[in-house]
């Protein structure tokens, strides 16, 4: 798979941008997409996930600011993100796992397979 994301950019603090990630399959229907970012000299952190069942998850630091959302006839998931801070300053990227990690906490980095090559993000003054 192909994953391209686009819409990252430059921001005031407080300020709203949109991530777009296109997947370079038919469907999303067989498919867990995430959103990870890294931030310089930091671990890769999952940020967002939604299952291919409907399950939705946000990291508590990104909770009711964030919202994810999938289109899967387009084989999209994008990302809204508001009332940015500069603590959100990151390379953003999405990834896609399997069905059969179904049953695996969906922050585990190592049960994606397939990555974007990531976005920046900025959020300063």
């Amino acid at each position: 798979l192909q994953l391209v994301e686009s819409g990252g950019g430059s921001v005031q603090p407080g300020g709203s941008l949109k991530l777009s990630c296109v997947v370079s399959a038919a469907s999303l229907d067989d498919y867990g997409i995430g959103w990870f970012r890294q931030a310089p000299g930091e671990e890769r952190e999952a940020v967002s996930f939604t299952g291919p069942g409907g399950q939705i998850n946000y990291a508590d630091s990104v909770k009711g600011r964030f919202t994810i959302s999938r289109d899967n006839a387009k084989s999209m998931v994008t990302l809204q993100m508001n009332s940015l801070k500069p603590e959100d300053t990151a390379v953003y990227y999405c990834a896609t796992r399997g069905v059969q990690h179904i049953y695996v906490p969906w922050h585990i980095r190592g049960t994606f397979d397939s990555w974007g090559q990531g976005i920046q993000v900025t959020v300063s003054t």
